[in-house]
């Protein structure tokens, strides 16, 4: 198997397990504020690859050295949490759902910028589909629901929060060093991102109340720590490497389809007609855009 197809199939499972982490995260809305368990579930992978780090000695040297790239990164994937989080108080699920599908086009857009990457004129309507589809699916091909989108305060602080999640693709990449250990990158990541979530607590005066998270909700936290944090992170990570921002954020468009897919496997939820075509829309607009130019 070759490295790029490996590196494919990696990001495709780390697709499927962010799609988990939204399901997931609906049984843990509402029990303290999202900052708060984005903190703390920051924490929980932070310690659990901290004993693999320390216990290498090659990864230990590393440290110092590789602290101010993750810092960089880490303050883009925070502050896209932050700003989703934030977002949601004002404005829907559905509304931010439609908006997301804008970022693998802003990443195409940035990696022009940062590496003078072209976008060939027929990719543009790729990119179309590809909002297209994932618009069905989230919208569940109701053309209601579409009609009924209204940007409000929430959709204007979201729009700024993909860009935000756009750039830690484009840094993940652009920070990257050759003889970089990945396990030490990762974990620096994930050291700087509890130090952002930090400073967003006490930026907002947020209290912790961790206390209010009862032996149930750790099973979901446990998901959303190791497999949704710390896995993902670390497969972003190394695909990013590999294939580039581009690529990477092309597989954005399967996240609705992830999670409807996911839906129908946990809780046998029917998927209609409508949106099997939103998601053969979206998968048809991702290959498209992951075919060489």
């Amino acid at each position: 198997m070759s490295k790029t197809l490996y590196a494919h199939i990696l990001i495709l499972l780390a697709t499927f397990i962010s799609g988990g982490s939204f399901l997931v995260s609906q049984k843990l809305s509402g029990v303290i504020n999202p900052i708060s368990i984005n903190l703390l579930r920051f924490l929980i992978a932070t310690v659990t690859l901290l004993p693999f780090i320390f216990l290498k000695k090659e990864y230990r040297v590393k440290l110092i050295s590789t602290f101010k790239r993750a810092f960089i990164i880490s303050f883009f994937y925070t502050s896209f949490l932050i700003g989703m989080f934030i977002s949601l108080e004002y404005t829907t699920a559905l509304n931010t759902g439609a908006i997301f599908t804008l970022v693998p086009l802003l990443t195409a857009l940035l990696s022009m910028i940062f590496f003078k990457q072209k976008i060939p004129k027929k990719q543009y309507i790729v990119y179309l589909f590809g909002i297209i589809g994932t618009c069905i699916v989230v919208f569940k091909a109701s053309l209601q629901l579409l009609l009924s989108l209204t940007l409000n305060k929430g959709d204007i602080f979201f729009l700024i929060s993909i860009l935000f999640i756009s750039m830690y693709s484009i840094c993940a990449k652009y920070f990257y060093k050759e003889d970089d250990e990945l396990f030490v990158l990762v974990f620096m990541t994930l050291v700087g991102g509890c130090i952002w979530m930090s400073f967003a607590l006490i930026i907002f005066n947020i209290p912790l109340q961790w206390d209010r998270i009862n032996a149930n909700d750790f099973v979901s936290l446990g998901y959303l720590s190791i497999p949704a944090t710390l896995v993902t992170a670390y497969l972003y990570q190394k695909c990013t490497v590999i294939l580039g921002p581009k690529k990477i954020m092309a597989y954005t468009y399967l996240t609705p389809a992830s999670i409807a897919i996911l839906m129908f496997v946990v809780s046998s939820q029917v998927l209609s007609y409508w949106v099997i075509i939103g998601i053969l829309i979206s998968t048809f607009s991702t290959v498209m855009l992951l075919r060489k130019s």
